[in-house]
């Protein structure tokens, strides 16, 4: 073959080859990218493969994610449209539960991975860090743990991924320390730590993201200063450590963040005075230090910049100053919260001019007002910030009245704070004009005259507080067209008149407080309609008639209290149905009947207060059933049977029971024990004996008395005072230490009973002596001038009928008598207790001994003693039935050849007759044989 020949062989051959790889390269591409596309269709279905639930169902329906589809059509899939690769996987706020695969790593044309505002979980997969292209890294709010940033990322991610411009992780469980070296971090601009259990200081390490434009580090548990570092980061725009331990003091070389628009370090422990030339820093807008322990003053220099200062928040904290007039200079403020300061001096007048100004609090400081007329008064200068919502200036000794040109406020207003800020004069009738008001606080004021009608034109107010003032006059009906007010606090004022009928219209209201006023009126039915009603407190007022039977059910009510009014009627059982309440006091009253079985339906109380009623009746059993029962009181009512031992009653004492004679039960309850016959005989014989023997007994006695008084009018019944009178004795001295000891500190398990002026304790003096200890309330009006009666009656008086006095104790703060101990108690359970009975002879024995100590007192002294407040609880009883008359508190000394006059009742309404300075023998014998 010719050489020729060859040449073009071979030439052929080449060119056949060329055809054939020009015909075969399309082949090889397709192979190429179906398998690259495989791979991310791959990491795709194993990343959702490890989500455990999805509660939209939507996002991975079979028209998603489903590999008859393209994945690039994906929901939250994109791609590059050259090459079909996923570029970006955006699938935040979705509430995806699960853990992150570790085949994300796979996605290797990713440029973006958002998986924020989910809740995956579980530790970061390392092979992020295949992500060679990745630039952003969202993964906030999530419930991703472990600590593994301090290792290998950031630090490695950085390095694996030197394009990576934003690392968002915050509100996430990650904890260990934060990363101490960022060199290959040099393309981050945001990066976002907070808000995790990340501890330790912040590095210096932080120096090396210099194109870092914002830093947020809060919501952990850092320690240490804050690095001054930080000020070389000259692109920083925002930078955030706030809720941490940070100590130290605020940098002063901050000023150099010329760039700086954002600076949130609040609630740390931060010290010392903030620096004046933070407020040269002119592209700031927020500067947020509040909840720390910032001291000193603020600069005064007028000359300070802050062109686009909008918000500033210094509260909580100890700065002393006066306000700066620099502020004036911040145009732009929208938002000044200066409160829980230590600011004093006036508020200035030139606030008005911050005419974008929405927010302003003062309040907890010892700001004034400026002097001069109150016309122009900072109030009135206010009325210029034409875009103001809310201001407080609450807690200052302002001593102010409030301007009538109130009314020209920003109709934008919905907040005015103002309680305890000595506010006086009356609440002008301007106030009305102020649509948008949602709250008005003007407690723990000054505050005097009527509540003005126009109240009723703040349609939106949902919280009126105007508790402890001097408002007086009516609730006027207008307050009833509030029909958004869901707290209404008027307690501890001198309004008087009725309550509203009309304030069942409130819908809305949760929190009803007229306490402490003088309102005179039944509860209006309507009441009862505030089906949301929660807190209901209309106690010490004069309210009478009865609470009604057709009461309506509250389900949501916690808190009522109804206490020291005038209340009469029976107790409703519908209350029992209010089955949220926690809090029910019905005290000092005049309620009647049983208490309502039903009460032991309300499983949630714990706290029930009777006491100082007419109740009757025994104590419902079904009271055993509220297991949360923490304080009971039923004391000084007619009740009568077994007290309950069972559930919370193991807890309570006798405190909860007196004055309730016919009582019976454990001996804890300081109650005599329950008897029980055995048969329908023994028990008709007890009743033979205890009362209708000694009844006729006393009948046929009685009549005996007034024949042999008729037939012989000379006869003279009284016996020889001289026969009774005792010789003097010594007054022993007795310490308030010694009383103490031997009450065992007053305790209540030595507690004998409670009178109108004080407490009477069970005592054993140091010789063994046992006594009663008489303390006197000197909280009481009257408890000074009580026992001074009783010592200077007593001092002079002896008679074996009458209560031995063995000592006193008194100094400014304590006053007690020391009395003679009677071991059988007062005349009052012998004769209304169903667990002690008196014979014929004990009742004669008893009239001759309260006669005696009567003639006594009347004829037996030079002054007569009129006791004035005879009654059986005050004859008391020795071992041997032996009558005593004691408290002597409100007695009277005649003095000689004088007359008493009396123009009102004294002692106890029901046992002492009108007319009459004492009582008869005919009252003494109707108790004996009644």
């Amino acid at each position: 073959m010719s050489p020729f020949t060859l040449m073009m062989l071979t030439k052929r051959r080449s060119i056949l080859l060329l055809l054939a790889f020009l015909l075969v390269q399309p082949c090889i591409l397709h192979l190429s990218h179906s398998s690259n596309n495989f791979t991310d269709q791959s990491a795709l279905i194993a990343f959702k493969s490890e989500i455990s639930s999805h509660p939209n169902d939507t996002i991975f329906s079979a028209s998603n994610w489903s590999t008859t589809a393209n994945f690039c059509e994906w929901f939250g899939v994109s791609c590059s449209r050259r090459r079909q690769r996923v570029t970006a996987l955006n699938l935040s706020y979705v509430d995806l539960h699960g853990t992150i695969s570790p085949h994300i790593g796979n996605l290797s044309f990713q440029v973006s991975l958002d998986l924020r505002n989910n809740s995956f979980s579980g530790s970061l997969p390392h092979e992020i860090g295949n992500l060679h292209r990745l630039r952003e890294l969202w993964l906030s709010n999530n419930l991703l743990e472990g600590n593994n940033l301090p290792g290998t990322l950031p630090v490695d991610l950085c390095r694996h991924c030197p394009n990576l411009q934003g690392l968002y992780i915050s509100n996430n469980k990650f904890s260990g320390k934060l990363p101490s070296q960022f060199n290959n971090c040099r393309e981050l601009l945001e990066l976002s730590l907070s808000y995790n259990m990340f501890d330790g200081s912040i590095s210096k390490g932080f120096g090396s993201l210099k194109k870092v434009e914002l830093l947020y580090l809060g919501g952990n548990n850092l320690i240490g200063n804050i690095p001054p570092i930080i000020s070389n980061l000259s692109m920083l725009q925002q930078f955030g450590a706030e809720s941490n331990n940070i100590k130290g003091s605020v940098p002063s070389d901050l000023w150099r963040l010329h760039n700086l628009k954002k600076l949130h370090i609040f609630y740390n422990d931060l010290t010392g005075t903030i620096p004046q030339n933070i407020f040269n820093i002119t592209s700031l807008q927020l500067l947020d230090l509040m909840g720390n322990s910032l001291s000193g003053n603020l600069s005064l220099d007028t000359r300070i910049p802050c062109p686009n200062l909008r918000r500033l928040l210094l509260d909580d904290n100890n700065i002393s100053s006066r306000i700066p007039s620099y502020l004036l200079n911040c145009s732009n403020l929208v938002l000044v919260d200066l409160s829980t300061n230590l600011l004093s001096g006036p508020i200035p007048r030139s606030l008005g001019n911050l005419k974008y100004l929405k927010y302003l609090a003062l309040g907890d400081n010892q700001l004034t007002e400026e002097s001069g007329h109150q016309e122009h008064s900072f109030l009135t200068s206010l009325t210029s910030c034409t875009s103001l919502e809310l201001l407080d200036i609450s807690t200052n000794p302002l001593n102010i009245t409030i301007p009538e040109t109130i009314g020209n406020f920003s109709a934008s207003l919905k907040i005015i704070s103002a309680g305890q800020s000595q506010i006086k004069g009356q609440i002008p009738m301007g106030i009305g004009s102020l649509k948008n008001l949602t709250w008005l606080d003007l407690s723990y004021n000054n505050l005097s005259g009527n509540l003005p009608s126009t109240l009723g034109g703040l349609e939106e107010l949902q919280r009126l507080h105007l508790r402890d003032n001097n408002i007086g006059g009516n609730i006027p009906e207008e307050i009833c067209q509030l029909i958004k007010l869901g707290e209404l606090f008027l307690s501890n004022n001198k309004i008087s008149g009725s309550i509203p009928n009309c304030i069942g219209n409130l819908n809305l209201l949760q929190i009803l407080n007229l306490s402490y006023n003088k309102l005179t009126s039944s509860i209006p039915l309507n009441v009862w309609n505030l089906e949301n009603l929660l807190f209901l407190d209309l106690s010490s007022n004069s309210l009478y008639g009865s609470l009604s039977p057709n009461m309506k059910k509250l389900r949501a009510i916690v808190y009522l209290n109804l206490s020291h009014n005038q209340i009469t009627g029976k107790v409703p059982s519908i209350i029992g149905a209010f089955e949220s309440l926690g809090n029910l006091d019905l005290s000092k009253n005049s309620f009647q009947g049983d208490i309502p079985d039903s009460f032991g339906q309300l499983k949630g109380m714990d706290l029930l207060d009777l006491s100082n009623n007419n109740l009757s009746g025994a104590i419902p059993k079904s009271l055993e059933a509220l297991r949360f029962l923490k304080y009971l009181n039923l004391s000084f009512n007619k009740l009568s049977g077994e007290i309950p031992s069972g559930g919370p009653f193991a807890n309570f004492k006798a405190k909860s029971f007196l004055g309730n004679e016919a009582l019976c039960g454990n001996s804890i309850f300081g109650v005599p024990p329950c008897t029980s016959p055995s048969s329908k005989g023994a028990r008709m014989k007890q009743l033979l004996l205890k009362y209708i023997i000694p009844s006729m007994a006393s009948i046929i006695i009685f009549a005996m008395l007034v024949i042999m008084l008729r037939r012989h009018p000379q006869y003279n019944m009284q016996i020889p005072s001289s026969l009774f009178t005792l010789p003097t004795v010594d007054w022993r001295m007795i310490s308030y230490q010694e009383l103490c000891r031997g009450t065992n500190n007053f305790c209540e398990s030595n507690l004998l009973g409670i009178g109108g002026f004080g407490t009477v304790y069970k005592g054993i003096l140091s010789d063994g002596t046992t006594v009663a200890v008489k303390v006197l309330n000197l909280h009481l009006e009257d408890a000074f001038k009580s026992f001074d009666a009783e010592c200077k009656v007593l001092r002079a008086l002896r008679h074996r009928n009458l209560v031995k006095v063995i000592s006193v104790c008194s100094s400014p703060k304590f006053k007690a008598l020391v009395l003679h101990y009677l071991s059988n108690y007062s005349l009052e359970k012998w004769l209304y207790s169903h667990n002690y009975c008196l014979n014929l002879v004990q009742r004669v024995g008893i009239m001759v001994d309260v006669t005696s100590a009567l003639d006594y007192l009347h004829n037996g002294q030079l002054e007569s003693v009129v006791h004035c407040d005879l009654k059986p609880t005050n004859i008391l009883l020795d071992e041997d039935m032996v009558a005593h008359v004691g408290d002597f508190g409100i007695a009277k000394i005649l003095a000689e050849n004088k007359y008493a006059t009396q123009t009102r009742t004294i002692g106890t309404i029901g046992y002492i007759a009108p007319g009459l300075h004492e009582i008869t023998s005919i009252h003494l014998i109707s108790w004996l044989i009644s």
